[in-house]
């Protein structure tokens, strides 16, 4: 969808493209009830700032819609398609150290791990679990929100096409 397709688009139409860049209805109707929006950059730039800070019961919801880092999303939804689009970076070699990490993560904080995966190797994940299992609960919720909105942000740049991108 082009970014003024989006703008004058149906609230429909616009939330079916912000909702699997994060389910969290405080955070994708704040993102159409911002249209419209100048540049694509506009865009993700309010992705990450627009409802602001997460609650942890959102976050927890959106999490619901995360595999863990290193498993295959299961399923044909467009949250599933994001998610194995994002991990293809992550080698099959590392899915013994991933598993470990992710059961020392959920061990310590209760959920699953989660970490912008796009653009990360295995090891650059690794290390980031490794240097965030020394957070305390509340310093790793901050993390979470930040990771969450950044995926976001990656999301909907990915949905919105410019008009040179479509030529």
């Amino acid at each position: 969808m082009l970014l003024e397709e989006f703008n004058s688009s149906t609230r429909d139409a616009a939330l079916s493209v912000a909702r699997p860049a994060l389910d969290i209805p405080r955070w994708y109707d704040a993102i159409v009830d911002g249209r419209p929006y100048a540049s694509v950059e506009a865009l993700t730039d309010a992705a990450m700032h627009v409802a602001a800070p997460l609650t942890e019961a959102e976050l927890d919801a959106a999490l619901a819609h995360h595999p863990r880092i290193g498993e295959r999303a299961q399923g044909d939804s467009v949250e599933a398609a994001h998610a194995r689009s994002e991990q293809a970076g992550v080698d099959a070699s590392a899915a013994e150290a991933l598993a470990a990490g992710n059961r020392a993560y959920e061990a310590k904080f209760d959920r699953v791990y989660l970490v912008r995966a796009a653009g990360r190797s295995a090891d650059d994940i690794l290390a980031l679990l490794q240097e965030r299992l020394n957070h305390t609960p509340e310093q790793e919720l901050a993390v979470i929100d930040q990771q969450l909105r950044e995926i976001a942000s990656l999301r909907l740049a990915g949905a919105i096409e410019t008009e040179g991108a479509r030529a």
